[in-house]
């Protein structure tokens, strides 16, 4: 394989060590640089067109992409408010990144390996409870244990550096489906509501069950987005009603932007008695 698809295929941007190791010669790599095949990021990496900014940045800066921006490299559910700059993890002592980045100058709580650009796993959830709001940061855990696979009892299990961190330990369920849901339970809880989710009703799993019988239904795009999604809703919804059972739904859109207005109908639900077994 030519050196400018085996960079590609490994994401653009790769350490000067994983090439010399797939037996390209130092004198195969100037040449490359040479034509422009390749394009030498500071002193060990090398990189082509089809590169990330964000690894690129990282490389520019020796540092590696961190915190939320680690979050978002990797997958986590993002809310749509996170800082879109560029966090760079930097040891301490090193130069500051250029440009508008924000460094976390800590020693890194997990290694990784010199050919790696983004930080630990843990590391970005230290940095992220210690950088972001309480809300943001339970989602983004809640979202790393789902993509990562990690157990509530593997975080507990690590020395974290920040208080935040390890307070974050004690909330984080790994049971929330999605971001969304997550959110509703982070609310929900400051508002002293105790909330089940992903209980099985009428043969099928609702999102959030409060007391005995008032179901909240959450619609995010990834499970309610077609209209055999909806037939398959409204069908439950019937199914719930005709059993006894309040049934409020409320879209992506209410949750995140008119939140006021789900609480409103939640907090009435409550006060007329939906949420008693009769």
């Amino acid at each position: 394989m030519e050196l400018r698809a085996f960079v590609d295929s490994r994401g653009g941007i790769v350490h000067r060590s994983v090439l010399l190791a797939a037996c390209a010669s130092p004198r195969a790599l100037q040449r490359a640089a040479a034509r422009g095949e390749i394009e030498r990021v500071r002193r060990y990496w090398l990189a082509t067109p089809s590169a990330p900014a964000d690894l690129r940045a990282a490389a520019l800066s020796t540092a590696r992409v961190a915190c939320v921006s680690a979050a978002r490299h990797r997958g986590w559910w993002m809310p749509p408010e996170v800082d879109a700059r560029l966090h760079l993890h930097v040891l301490p002592h090193a130069e500051p990144p250029r440009g508008d980045r924000v460094a976390h100058w800590t020693r890194p709580l997990a290694p990784v390996g010199r050919a790696s650009l983004v930080e630990s796993v843990h590391d970005a959830l230290d940095h992220i409870s210690a950088c972001v709001d309480r809300e943001t940061a339970t989602v983004l855990w809640e979202s790393a244990c789902r993509v990562e696979r990690l157990t509530p009892a593997d975080l507990r299990r690590v020395r974290w550096r920040s208080a935040s961190a390890r307070e974050l330990c004690d909330q984080i369920t790994g049971l929330h489906d999605s971001g969304l849901e997550t959110i509703f339970a982070v609310r929900m809880r400051s508002a002293g509501v105790a909330v089940r989710f992903q209980q099985f009703v009428a043969g099928h799993p609702v999102d959030a069950l409060i007391g005995e019988r008032l179901v909240v239904q959450l619609d995010g795009f990834a499970f309610h987005s077609t209209s055999a999604d909806r037939t398959r809703d409204v069908a439950h919804d019937r199914e719930l009603v005709a059993r006894g059972f309040t049934v409020l739904r409320f879209t992506y859109a209410e949750v995140l932007h008119r939140w006021d207005s789900v609480e409103r109908a939640i907090s009435r639900a409550i006060a007329q008695g939906a949420h008693l077994s009769t």
